[in-house]
Parts: structure tokens; sequence; C-alpha cells
């Protein structure tokens, strides 16, 4: 029986263990747990995504400008000496293919003179125009400029040192900060033909289609190249990481409080596409603060709750102010004026607890000594 004290002791000491945690809170969640009311909710306009494994898309960030196609851009000019008496075009107008541009009277004589008409070579904008009516014309002169934009080229500014992880085909999603609208998707379509010495990049050409011609030539445009995916990896959005890069933390969802957020710290990867890889410190299904998570490390005062009034909304039975349970003498006045009753959990005071554990395991100890008395005097006997 000797060699199973250690043991009974151990499993008394972690039941004793067990019974504590269940009187109170963790500390350390107490200190990392945020707890809004209603108005507070709603005033910091908190949304949340649950964490889940995805696949995960690691890109590289460039920027770059949008670009008229070369081979899409035609000049109207007329082959006779002249003058336009007739000019039916005019910069930012959208024309279709033949349609007629300008009228050229000959300087041949007759009567009346002869003419001959200009047409849209394609369908496209007027960019420019040097034609104004009563006007002389000259063989070869570069009336009307017409750009076909039902596509543009999208040129990226490469980091050298991440062009080889690309090549044609590869995709991007590609922002228009000026258009304020979703991401598009493009591949890649060439490479450019000499490389930027001074900024140490090489340009990436990406066609993208622009139907309502919002895009024009010299829009900022920013890139996230998509050079590899990795399935089933647990991110979360971007806007939800907080802290400095040496303690990034996220805002979890209580599963037991509502509207309690607890700052938990995490691991992270790599980023890529709005997402940021976690490591360690998060499980699928939990549910991060996006929207929001920032302005949680400023919350206090008139935005939270107490932790007290958090807990017994949550258990249906108060707290004392450091988030332990009432016992029943502790509560027993408050049932009275209230006429709540509680249950008896948690009724037992804690050194209570304790004292009885402690007496128990003393009074094996002297058991087991008195029994190797009695056996070592028999033996003598």
């Amino acid at each position: 029986m000797k060699r199973y004290i250690p043991y009974l002791s151990i499993h008394i000491l972690l039941g004793l263990t067990a019974i504590g945690a269940e009187e109170g809170l963790d500390p350390e969640r107490i200190a990392n747990t945020v707890i809004l009311d209603e108005f507070g909710v709603k005033n910091l306009q908190l949304e949340t995504v649950v964490v889940e494994e995805r696949d995960f898309e690691n890109t590289v960030f460039a920027i770059g400008r949008v670009e008229e196609i070369p081979g899409k851009r035609w000049s109207v000019a007329s082959r006779i000496s002249g003058r336009a008496i007739e000019v039916k075009a005019f910069i930012g107008d959208r024309v279709e293919k033949d349609q007629l541009l300008i009228r050229v009277e000959s300087r041949q004589p007759g009567d009346p003179p002869p003419t001959i008409d200009l047409h849209a070579p394609i369908g496209g904008l007027v960019t420019t125009s040097h034609a104004l009516q009563g006007q002389p014309v000259e063989p070869n002169q570069d009336l009307i400029d017409i750009s076909d934009r039902s596509e543009m080229w999208v040129i990226a500014h490469i980091p050298e040192q991440r062009a080889s992880e690309m090549k044609v085909g590869t995709r991007a999603r590609i922002t228009f900060p000026a258009l304020g609208v979703e991401p598009v998707m493009a591949e890649l379509a060439r490479f450019g033909v000499r490389a930027d010495r001074e900024a140490g990049a090489i340009e990436g050409v990406f066609v993208v289609p622009n139907p309502n011609g919002r895009l024009q030539p010299g829009m900022r445009a920013e890139f996230d190249i998509i050079v590899n995916t990795r399935p089933n990896v647990l991110a979360v959005p971007e806007d939800s990481i907080q802290g400095d890069p040496a303690s990034r933390v996220v805002y979890v969802k209580d599963f037991e409080i509502p509207n309690a957020f607890v700052k938990a710290p995490v691991v992270t990867g790599d980023k890529g596409g709005g997402w940021v890889e976690i490591k360690q410190g998060l499980f699928p299904g939990d549910e991060v603060v996006t929207r929001g998570s920032y302005m949680l490390g400023f919350v206090g005062g008139g935005g939270s709750v107490s932790l007290t009034d958090a807990l017994a909304a949550a258990h249906g039975h108060e707290h004392a102010e450091d988030g332990s349970e009432l016992t029943d003498e502790d509560a027993g006045s408050d049932e009275s004026d209230h006429g709540h009753p509680h249950d008896d959990h948690g009724s037992t005071p804690l050194w209570m607890i304790f004292y009885a554990g402690g007496s128990t395991l003393l009074l094996i100890v002297f058991a087991q000594l008195w029994w190797n008395l009695r056996r070592k005097g028999a033996r003598h006997a």
C-alpha cells in the first residue's frame, strides 16, 4: 500500500486543482477579454469571419500603370489637298467602324469641286483631332486619332529578384484605386524588353478587358501576382491581425459570453491576396474579428461591460468582481432581495475543500505508518 500513497496524493492534488479552476476564471483570460454592450458593438461596426482551411495564394506585390495597346490605335489622314468642309467627330466621341468623320473638298477645279469622305478605320474613342471646319488639309496630315480601348495593357513593375517565379500565363489580381471597384483577374502576356536598373524591376504586361471604357492610360494599378497556391492552409483576413511584428494578436469571439472578444496571440506565416497564414494560436471554427479589430485595443469605460455582469448573464448566476463564482452564503442576501434562487454550483468555500483534501491525505499517511509499525511488532514477537 505504501507504493500507492504518492499516486493517491497526486490524484487528490489534481482534483483540488480542477475544483479550484471551476471556482474562478483564468486570470490571463480575464485580462485579455474585451466585453461590449450592444451599443459598443454597433458603434465599432464589428465584423467577424470563421477561421477555416483554404487554398492559400503566395503572391508578389507590384505597382504599375495602364497603357493603350499600340496596335489598336489609328490615325486618319487625307490623300488629297483641299479643305475640310464637314467635321463629324471630335475629341472624346465614340465612333463606329466606317462612320463618316470628315468630308474634304478638293482644290481641283469643278462645279462643284470634287470631294472625298474620310471614314473611321476602326471603332473606338477619338483621342486627338486636328480638323476644323474650313481648315486647309494637306496630304498625309494626321487629322484624327482613334483608339480601340476595349482592351488595355496594364504594365507591372516586377521586382527583379521575384521575376524568375513567373512565366507567361501567370495570373494576377489587379486593383485600380481610382475606380474603387473589385479587383480583376488577368494573365501575364509578355515581359518587357529591358529592365529598369534604378528601380530594380522589369515590366510585365497584362491584358485587361475594358468594356465600359473606364480604364484610361496613366492610371495606377496594384498587382497581387500569384506565384503558387498551397491547399489546406489555416488563414485569416489581413485586417484581423493586430500588434507589432514581434507579437501578433487577433480578437476571437468568446464562445460563452455574448459580445465578448478574447485577445489571442498568434504565430503568422506568409501573406498573400489579403490573407495571412496562421501557424499557431487558432483552430478551425474560431471566429475572429476583422472590421473593427484595431479599435478593440482601445475599448474601455462606457462601451464595455463588467466581467461580473457578463458571466452572470452567460451562466445564469452571479459572480464576484474577480470572476469567481459566489458561494451560497455570499449570494444568500442577494436571493432574498431579488427572489432569484441560485444553484448549489460552487457553494462550498474553496478553503474548506483544500482543508478536507489535506486532512484526508494526512489520514492516509498516518494509517500507512501505523500499519507498518504493527507488522514490524508482529515479526519481532
